[in-house]
Order: structure tokens, then sequence, then C-alpha cells
């Protein structure tokens, strides 16, 4: 009986979701290839993943997958500091450290729970030192990063996006004992805009702070061989600890942090979030692996990616819902209210475009968008649909 109660809640919450027009549900989608899936019964092109250079599909990425199944199996089995470390994830640590240019790297399960482990890190060491730290977040940052510093139980503030000039204000009012870690993500998951990393170099000239930067969606798309943005604008030496995830641009799964020897060594030996986790399965540790030296080898995705993201922005400057700033293939389009996203969303599925509504607690009231997010693999016939489809989904919105 005591659940009970508890489902009569949850069916009260729900019901007020719905209501508001809130209410989530998951959708099952069969993927065809990089770009094409099937979705409620018909064909459609996706221009909702993040596999902005299509490697999900790559015949050298799924080989690498394939052979790593057959020689080590499904799962890892444990986690890795029982049994769950092979060599498929050593080699894979090994490129990663070498592509990012640092001396490290530790592969995690997810994204999610790499930003969990680079935080657990930094609060571990501060308080094994006898040192207190303080998290200064951009307020736009994943709620990854937002939960693991919430987790952490050590002091934290938020900043405005990209508001340098009240970061600088909170830097100068550490204590005596107080650390200080500045995190923000090079390309922002939500608004497709850019951290502002030359005035961040600016401040780290005056300011002994650590930056933890998150590339997961600036990975595969900026910098030599799609090392990320701080590589991209020259400023990797500004860049402490990165995050990277090999579930977008990578096309596998899994996430890495990169940095210091110490600080990795540290992450294994403190960051519950690594420690206390089955291991990524050796085949994903492979695709990363071959994902990363695809993109070494072959830019062309890259650069085909970046020019058909200037050629959309360019032509939806001027439609009729506000595009945000920025050169990502992020493209958001602010409709406005909940049921105005969602019916242009219908709108551009009838055509068999797939783009999903990003609506509240997402983003704030007021800014639902359409999320139009590309890949290399789109053609240029796709291209031109989905931009005429947007441009004729303003009158359903």
């Amino acid at each position: 009986m005591a659940f009970e109660l508890w489902n009569q809640l949850a069916g009260a919450v729900l019901a007020g979701l719905d209501e508001s027009h809130l209410l989530r549900h998951r959708r099952l989608i069969t993927p065809i290839d990089a770009t094409h899936v099937l979705y409620e019964g018909r064909q459609c092109v996706n221009f909702a993943s993040n596999n902005y250079l299509g490697l999900t599909h790559h015949p050298q990425v799924i080989a690498a997958a394939e052979q790593s199944l057959r020689r080590s199996g499904a799962g890892s089995g444990a986690s890795p500091l029982i049994t769950g470390y092979g060599p498929s994830h050593a080699a894979a640590e090994q490129h990663i450290a070498r592509w990012k240019q640092t001396q490290a790297a530790v592969l995690l399960p997810s994204g999610y729970q790499a930003n969990h482990a680079a935080i657990q890190t930094f609060a571990a060491i501060a308080e094994k030192s006898g040192r207190n730290v303080r998290f200064l977040l951009d307020k736009l940052c994943h709620a990854s990063l937002i939960d693991a510093v919430r987790g952490s139980g050590m002091r934290f503030r938020i900043f405005p996006h990209n508001h340098l000039t009240k970061l600088e204000r909170l830097l100068t009012q550490a204590d005596t004992n107080e650390l200080q870690v500045v995190i923000a993500e090079s390309i922002f998951s939500m608004d497709g805009d850019a951290a502002d990393l030359p005035g961040l170099a600016e401040l780290k000239r005056i300011y002994p702070f650590a930056l933890l930067l998150d590339e997961a969606h600036a990975t595969g798309v900026y910098g030599p061989a799609g090392s990320g943005l701080a590589a991209e604008l020259g400023l990797r030496d500004i860049v402490d600890v990165t995050v990277i995830t090999c579930s977008k641009a990578l096309g596998s799964a899994g996430g890495a942090v990169c940095g210091s020897q110490a600080f990795c060594d540290s992450l294994v030996n403190l960051a519950r979030a690594y420690i206390y986790s089955t291991h990524l399965p050796p085949a994903m540790a492979a695709a990363t692996d071959a994902a990363i030296t695809v993109m070494e080898n072959n830019p062309l995705r890259q650069r085909r990616l970046r020019r058909i993201t200037r050629h959309v922005r360019d032509e939806l400057a001027h439609g009729p819902w506000q595009v945000m700033m920025g050169d990502s293939p992020i493209i958001p389009l602010v409709v406005g209210t909940e049921t105005a996203a969602l019916d242009a969303a219908q709108s551009l599925l009838s055509r068999g475009l797939l783009v999903f509504p990003i609506r509240p607690p997402t983003v704030p009231r007021g800014t639902s968008r359409l999320r139009v997010t590309l890949s290399s693999e789109h053609s240029d016939e796709e291209i031109k649909q989905v931009i005429r489809a947007i441009r004729d989904a303003h009158g359903h919105a």
C-alpha cells in the first residue's frame, strides 16, 4: 500500500507535465545508415543526431568494433581496477592522449561519467590536501557538470553565459585557502555557440585558476584532425583538463578525461564514478581508436561539415525564426512556445525530416526551439530540403 501512494503522486506529476506540453516519451527509432532512420513507419532524414561525421557507420570503425567483439567479448566484465581494463582500453587512451596532446587520458563508460569523474578528482585532491575548492560554472554548462559539482559537496557559483566580467569578479572573491576551478564547454549543446576561450586565456594570465573544458560537441568538428576548439584557436595550453565524449562525432560510446599524468592517475585512484562502475566494453574503445584514425587520415569529412554548416546558417539567418549565434553544426531555431515547437517539428516530420523540439526545463521558458544538427553525410539535396521545410514550417507553428 505504501508504494501505491508513490504511483498516485507519479501519475499526478505526469498529468501536469502533459497538460503543460512537457511530457516526454522515448521514441523507437531504427537506424538505416549515418543520416537515415525508420521512425513511425517511414524513412526519415535524421537532422537530430550528434553523429557529426557519420562515423557510426564507417566501415573502419565497425570493423574495429567487430574484431574486438570476437577477441574480447561483448562486455568488459568488471570495473577497470579489477579485470575490466584491457588492451583496447589502453591503446585507445594512448591514442586519445597523443591526439589531444596531453600527458594522459582515461576512458569512462559515458561522457556523463567522465564529467563526474573529473569534478570528483578535483574535489578529492583538494580535500586530501587540506584545501578547499570552489567551482565556477558557465550557466549553460551541461547537466552532467552541474550535477557533478552539486554532488561534490564543494562550494560553487554559476556565472551568466560567457559573462567574463562577472567571472572575474567571482575570481577575486576566493578565500585564502581556496582553489578555484572554472568550468565551461567549448561548444554549448543547446545554443550551439562557443565559449570565449581567448577571454578565458586573458583571465588565466591574471588569476590562478584551473580550467576544465568539456569539448563534447567540438570534438571532431574543430581543430586539427577534429581535436577540438582549443586546438583550433591555438589555446591548448590554457586548458588544464579536457573532457571528450566518444558518442558524438567519434561515433561510438564512452567518454574520456584528458590531462596531466598526475591528474589522470589521481582520477583512477580517487574518482568514484570511475572506480565503482563496470568499464566501457572493449569494442567501444576499439571503435573510438579507429574513429580517431579516420579523422587523422581523412580531413574531408570535417571540411564538408564546416562548409554545409556555414551554408545552412547563412540560408536560415533571414528566415522566420531566430538562429542562435555561432558556427557549429548545432543550429537552434528559437520558436517560442512549447506548442509552437511541437507543431513545427511535426510539420518537418510530415516531409520526412527528423528534427526534434527542445523544451523546458532543458531551455528557459519562451525559448523552445527546433535543434537542427548537421552531419558531413547529409547530401546537398537533403540540405536543400531541410532549408525549404524550415521556411515552410513557420506557417504551421
